[in-house]
Protein backbone atom coordinates (compact mmCIF):
# COMPACT_ATOMS: atom_id res chain seq x y z
CA UNK A 1 0.00 0.00 0.00
CA UNK A 2 2.88 2.37 0.89
CA UNK A 3 4.15 2.04 -2.58
CA UNK A 4 1.19 2.46 -4.66
CA UNK A 5 0.82 5.58 -1.99
CA UNK A 6 4.26 6.53 -2.96
CA UNK A 7 3.38 6.59 -6.41
CA UNK A 8 0.44 8.51 -6.65
CA UNK A 9 2.70 11.24 -4.47
CA UNK A 10 1.13 11.38 -1.10
CA UNK A 11 3.29 9.17 0.78
CA UNK A 12 7.25 8.50 0.40
CA UNK A 13 7.75 4.67 -0.52
CA UNK A 14 9.33 2.09 2.19
CA UNK A 15 9.80 -1.12 2.65
CA UNK A 16 8.14 -3.30 4.95
CA UNK A 17 10.77 -5.80 5.04
CA UNK A 18 13.97 -5.49 7.55
CA UNK A 19 16.17 -2.80 6.47
CA UNK A 20 19.54 -2.39 7.74
CA UNK A 21 20.73 0.48 9.55
CA UNK A 22 23.94 2.65 8.64
CA UNK A 23 25.48 1.52 11.71
CA UNK A 24 26.47 -2.11 12.72
CA UNK A 25 24.10 -3.34 9.86
CA UNK A 26 21.10 -3.96 12.78
CA UNK A 27 17.63 -5.01 11.52
CA UNK A 28 14.97 -2.05 12.13
CA UNK A 29 11.51 -2.41 11.33
CA UNK A 30 10.28 1.29 10.25
CA UNK A 31 7.44 2.70 12.17
CA UNK A 32 3.53 2.21 11.09
CA UNK A 33 1.00 5.03 11.56
CA UNK A 34 -2.30 4.00 10.79
CA UNK A 35 -1.48 1.51 8.30
CA UNK A 36 1.19 3.69 6.37
CA UNK A 37 4.85 2.76 6.45
CA UNK A 38 6.94 6.30 6.93
CA UNK A 39 10.41 7.07 7.01
CA UNK A 40 11.85 8.92 10.20
CA UNK A 41 12.29 12.18 9.63
CA UNK A 42 10.29 12.79 6.34
CA UNK A 43 7.28 13.89 8.68
CA UNK A 44 7.16 16.25 11.55
CA UNK A 45 4.89 14.01 14.25
CA UNK A 46 1.80 16.55 14.12
CA UNK A 47 1.50 16.60 10.45
CA UNK A 48 1.58 12.64 10.65
CA UNK A 49 -0.64 12.60 12.99
CA UNK A 50 -3.08 14.89 11.00
CA UNK A 51 -2.54 12.78 7.68
CA UNK A 52 -3.44 9.51 9.82
CA UNK A 53 -6.55 11.49 11.75
CA UNK A 54 -8.13 12.44 7.98
CA UNK A 55 -7.31 9.16 5.77
CA UNK A 56 -10.27 6.82 5.70
CA UNK A 57 -8.01 3.91 4.42
CA UNK A 58 -7.79 2.58 7.83
CA UNK A 59 -4.95 0.16 6.86
CA UNK A 60 -7.05 -1.02 3.58
CA UNK A 61 -6.12 -2.55 -0.19
CA UNK A 62 -6.02 0.43 -2.19
CA UNK A 63 -5.22 0.56 -5.75
CA UNK A 64 -4.90 2.90 -8.27
CA UNK A 65 -5.89 2.20 -11.68
CA UNK A 66 -5.85 4.70 -14.62
CA UNK A 67 -9.28 5.46 -16.32
CA UNK A 68 -8.05 4.76 -19.68
CA UNK A 69 -6.53 1.32 -19.23
CA UNK A 70 -9.52 0.47 -17.30
CA UNK A 71 -11.63 1.42 -19.98
CA UNK A 72 -9.25 -0.58 -22.44
CA UNK A 73 -9.48 -3.27 -20.10
CA UNK A 74 -13.24 -3.78 -20.07
CA UNK A 75 -13.49 -3.22 -23.86
CA UNK A 76 -11.34 -6.00 -24.40
CA UNK A 77 -13.60 -8.48 -22.65
CA UNK A 78 -16.71 -7.43 -24.52
CA UNK A 79 -16.84 -10.12 -27.67
CA UNK A 80 -17.07 -8.50 -30.99
CA UNK A 81 -20.29 -9.24 -32.25
CA UNK A 82 -21.47 -7.30 -29.29
CA UNK A 83 -19.53 -4.29 -30.04
CA UNK A 84 -20.77 -4.28 -33.42
CA UNK A 85 -24.67 -4.81 -32.47
CA UNK A 86 -24.45 -1.82 -29.79
CA UNK A 87 -22.46 0.27 -32.72
CA UNK A 88 -18.96 0.65 -30.69
CA UNK A 89 -17.29 -1.37 -33.64
CA UNK A 90 -19.12 -0.20 -36.74
CA UNK A 91 -20.18 -2.72 -38.74
CA UNK A 92 -19.02 -3.11 -42.44
CA UNK A 93 -21.68 -2.61 -45.57
CA UNK A 94 -22.85 -5.82 -46.81
CA UNK A 95 -22.28 -6.27 -51.07
CA UNK A 96 -25.99 -6.33 -51.28
CA UNK A 97 -26.28 -3.06 -49.45
CA UNK A 98 -23.54 -1.19 -52.05
CA UNK A 99 -24.57 1.12 -54.88
CA UNK A 100 -29.18 0.45 -53.88
CA UNK A 101 -31.15 3.18 -55.51
CA UNK A 102 -34.48 4.46 -54.70
CA UNK A 103 -35.83 2.18 -56.66
CA UNK A 104 -34.58 -1.29 -55.35
CA UNK A 105 -36.11 -2.56 -51.54
CA UNK A 106 -35.30 -5.98 -49.88
CA UNK A 107 -38.38 -7.65 -49.29
CA UNK A 108 -38.70 -8.71 -45.67
CA UNK A 109 -42.06 -11.19 -46.01
CA UNK A 110 -44.60 -13.17 -48.22
CA UNK A 111 -46.85 -10.48 -47.69
CA UNK A 112 -44.86 -7.78 -48.61
CA UNK A 113 -43.89 -9.23 -51.47
CA UNK A 114 -46.80 -9.74 -52.59
CA UNK A 115 -48.41 -6.41 -51.52
CA UNK A 116 -45.94 -4.53 -53.51
CA UNK A 117 -46.66 -6.42 -56.60
CA UNK A 118 -50.32 -5.66 -56.21
CA UNK A 119 -49.69 -1.97 -55.87
CA UNK A 120 -47.32 -1.55 -58.30
CA UNK A 121 -50.26 -1.14 -60.92
CA UNK A 122 -49.02 -0.68 -64.15
CA UNK A 123 -45.43 -0.78 -63.60
CA UNK A 124 -42.47 -2.98 -64.19
CA UNK A 125 -41.75 -4.86 -61.03
CA UNK A 126 -38.45 -7.06 -60.83
CA UNK A 127 -38.04 -9.35 -58.50
CA UNK A 128 -34.45 -10.25 -57.59
CA UNK A 129 -33.48 -13.43 -55.65
CA UNK A 130 -29.76 -13.51 -54.90
CA UNK A 131 -27.88 -15.13 -52.14
CA UNK A 132 -25.00 -13.76 -50.03
CA UNK A 133 -22.75 -16.26 -50.47
CA UNK A 134 -23.29 -16.36 -54.24
CA UNK A 135 -20.67 -15.22 -56.72
CA UNK A 136 -22.47 -14.52 -59.13
CA UNK A 137 -24.89 -12.79 -57.81
CA UNK A 138 -22.14 -10.83 -55.86
CA UNK A 139 -20.70 -9.77 -59.23
CA UNK A 140 -23.80 -8.82 -60.96
CA UNK A 141 -24.88 -6.60 -58.14
CA UNK A 142 -23.47 -3.65 -59.90
CA UNK A 143 -24.82 -4.20 -63.13
CA UNK A 144 -28.46 -4.21 -61.40
CA UNK A 145 -27.89 -1.27 -59.66
CA UNK A 146 -26.90 0.40 -62.80
CA UNK A 147 -29.86 -0.19 -64.70
CA UNK A 148 -32.19 0.97 -61.63
CA UNK A 149 -30.81 3.82 -61.58
CA UNK A 150 -31.20 3.97 -65.31
CA UNK A 151 -34.60 3.15 -65.12
CA UNK A 152 -35.90 5.16 -62.10
CA UNK A 153 -39.59 4.15 -62.95
CA UNK A 154 -39.23 0.32 -62.76
CA UNK A 155 -39.28 -1.05 -59.01
CA UNK A 156 -36.68 -3.62 -58.04
CA UNK A 157 -37.61 -6.03 -55.38
CA UNK A 158 -34.69 -8.41 -53.87
CA UNK A 159 -35.45 -11.53 -52.23
CA UNK A 160 -32.37 -13.17 -49.97
CA UNK A 161 -32.17 -16.57 -50.91
CA UNK A 162 -30.94 -17.50 -47.29
CA UNK A 163 -33.27 -15.63 -44.99
CA UNK A 164 -36.54 -16.72 -47.21
CA UNK A 165 -35.93 -20.08 -48.52
CA UNK A 166 -39.15 -21.39 -47.49
CA UNK A 167 -40.97 -18.97 -49.23
CA UNK A 168 -38.80 -19.62 -52.29
CA UNK A 169 -39.14 -23.15 -52.33
CA UNK A 170 -42.87 -22.37 -52.85
CA UNK A 171 -42.23 -19.80 -55.49
CA UNK A 172 -40.33 -22.74 -56.75
CA UNK A 173 -36.79 -20.66 -57.19
CA UNK A 174 -33.92 -23.00 -57.34
CA UNK A 175 -31.43 -21.53 -59.21
CA UNK A 176 -29.42 -18.14 -58.76
CA UNK A 177 -29.36 -15.33 -59.44
CA UNK A 178 -32.85 -15.59 -60.38
CA UNK A 179 -35.69 -12.89 -61.86
CA UNK A 180 -38.91 -12.47 -62.39
CA UNK A 181 -41.02 -9.48 -64.21
CA UNK A 182 -44.28 -9.15 -63.41
CA UNK A 183 -46.40 -5.97 -64.93
CA UNK A 184 -50.20 -5.20 -64.34
CA UNK A 185 -53.12 -7.28 -65.79
CA UNK A 186 -50.46 -9.47 -67.25
CA UNK A 187 -48.93 -10.60 -64.49
CA UNK A 188 -45.68 -12.78 -64.68
CA UNK A 189 -44.70 -11.71 -68.24
CA UNK A 190 -40.80 -13.93 -67.73
CA UNK A 191 -38.62 -15.61 -65.70
CA UNK A 192 -34.86 -16.69 -66.43
CA UNK A 193 -31.79 -16.76 -64.87
CA UNK A 194 -28.50 -14.72 -65.77
CA UNK A 195 -24.89 -13.85 -65.07
CA UNK A 196 -22.53 -11.32 -65.93
CA UNK A 197 -21.86 -13.59 -69.38
CA UNK A 198 -25.89 -13.82 -70.45
CA UNK A 199 -26.61 -10.28 -68.84
CA UNK A 200 -27.90 -9.50 -72.61
CA UNK A 201 -30.99 -11.55 -71.18
CA UNK A 202 -31.49 -8.99 -69.04
CA UNK A 203 -31.06 -5.81 -71.13
CA UNK A 204 -33.69 -7.70 -73.57
CA UNK A 205 -36.58 -7.76 -70.99
CA UNK A 206 -36.07 -4.52 -69.90
CA UNK A 207 -36.49 -3.15 -73.48
CA UNK A 208 -39.12 -5.33 -74.74
CA UNK A 209 -41.23 -4.51 -71.10
CA UNK A 210 -41.15 -1.12 -70.31
CA UNK A 211 -42.60 0.53 -72.93
CA UNK A 212 -45.31 2.78 -71.68
CA UNK A 213 -49.02 1.03 -72.20
CA UNK A 214 -52.03 0.63 -70.12
CA UNK A 215 -53.24 -2.65 -68.72
CA UNK A 216 -57.01 -3.48 -69.54
CA UNK A 217 -57.31 -4.99 -66.04
CA UNK A 218 -56.72 -5.01 -62.23
CA UNK A 219 -53.54 -5.82 -61.33
CA UNK A 220 -52.56 -9.69 -60.95
CA UNK A 221 -49.27 -10.21 -59.35
CA UNK A 222 -48.69 -13.41 -58.11
CA UNK A 223 -50.59 -16.60 -59.54
CA UNK A 224 -53.19 -18.32 -58.08
CA UNK A 225 -50.90 -21.53 -57.78
CA UNK A 226 -47.98 -19.11 -56.05
CA UNK A 227 -50.65 -17.94 -53.87
CA UNK A 228 -51.92 -21.07 -52.86
CA UNK A 229 -48.70 -22.84 -52.45
CA UNK A 230 -47.27 -19.86 -50.06
CA UNK A 231 -50.69 -19.91 -48.09
CA UNK A 232 -50.05 -23.51 -47.61
CA UNK A 233 -46.59 -22.99 -46.71
CA UNK A 234 -46.81 -23.36 -42.66
CA UNK A 235 -43.32 -21.39 -41.92
CA UNK A 236 -45.05 -18.71 -43.49
CA UNK A 237 -47.59 -16.03 -42.17
CA UNK A 238 -49.52 -15.67 -45.24
CA UNK A 239 -53.69 -16.24 -45.32
CA UNK A 240 -54.89 -16.47 -48.90
CA UNK A 241 -58.79 -17.18 -49.72
CA UNK A 242 -59.16 -18.42 -53.43
CA UNK A 243 -61.10 -16.06 -55.61
CA UNK A 244 -65.12 -17.79 -56.76
CA UNK A 245 -64.44 -18.77 -60.24
CA UNK A 246 -66.53 -16.31 -62.70
CA UNK A 247 -67.97 -17.92 -65.71
CA UNK A 248 -66.46 -16.27 -68.83
CA UNK A 249 -68.52 -15.34 -71.91
CA UNK A 250 -67.08 -18.51 -73.66
CA UNK A 251 -68.87 -21.47 -71.64
CA UNK A 252 -71.65 -19.42 -70.74
CA UNK A 253 -72.95 -20.08 -74.76
CA UNK A 254 -71.62 -23.97 -74.08
CA UNK A 255 -73.91 -23.98 -71.27
CA UNK A 256 -77.20 -22.40 -73.36
CA UNK A 257 -75.92 -25.23 -75.97
CA UNK A 258 -76.22 -27.60 -73.95
CA UNK A 259 -79.44 -27.06 -71.84
CA UNK A 260 -81.85 -26.85 -75.26
CA UNK A 261 -79.75 -29.95 -76.97
CA UNK A 262 -80.97 -32.01 -73.67
CA UNK A 263 -84.63 -31.32 -72.47
CA UNK A 264 -85.04 -31.20 -68.58
CA UNK A 265 -86.39 -33.61 -66.85
CA UNK A 266 -90.10 -31.24 -66.46
CA UNK A 267 -90.31 -30.88 -69.75
CA UNK A 268 -90.22 -34.85 -70.60
CA UNK A 269 -93.12 -35.42 -68.18
CA UNK A 270 -95.34 -32.43 -69.74
CA UNK A 271 -95.04 -34.37 -72.97
CA UNK A 272 -95.30 -37.69 -71.16
CA UNK A 273 -98.58 -36.32 -69.72
CA UNK A 274 -100.10 -34.58 -72.70
CA UNK A 275 -99.98 -37.77 -75.13
CA UNK A 276 -101.64 -39.97 -72.06
CA UNK A 277 -104.26 -37.32 -72.41
CA UNK A 278 -104.36 -37.95 -76.03
CA UNK A 279 -104.35 -41.28 -75.84
CA UNK A 280 -107.51 -41.64 -73.73
CA UNK A 281 -109.56 -39.00 -75.95
CA UNK A 282 -109.02 -41.68 -78.90
CA UNK A 283 -110.08 -44.05 -76.99
CA UNK A 284 -112.90 -42.64 -75.70
CA UNK A 285 -113.96 -41.42 -79.60
CA UNK A 286 -113.89 -45.08 -80.56
CA UNK A 287 -116.11 -46.09 -77.92
CA UNK A 288 -118.58 -43.94 -79.01
CA UNK A 289 -118.63 -44.46 -82.31
CA UNK A 290 -118.81 -48.32 -82.12
CA UNK A 291 -121.70 -47.89 -79.62
CA UNK A 292 -123.75 -45.93 -82.26
CA UNK A 293 -123.07 -48.63 -84.93
CA UNK A 294 -125.06 -51.13 -82.73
Amino acid sequence: MAEVLGKANLFPTCCYSQEKSLEGGACLIPKKISGFCLKKNNFSSLKVKSLASRSDFNGKRVVFLEKENMNKRRFSQVPIKAQMRTGVISRGQKWWEKGLQPNMKEVTSAQELVDSLLNAGDKLVVVDFFSPGCGGCKALHPKICQFAEMNPDVQFLQVNYEEHKSMCYSLNVHVLPFFRFYRGAQGRVCSFSCTNATIKKFKDALAKHTPDRCSLGPTKGLDEKELLALSANKDLLFHYTPKPVQPTPATLHEETLVAKQVPSHSNTELQLSVQTTSLKQRDSEEKTLVGAGR
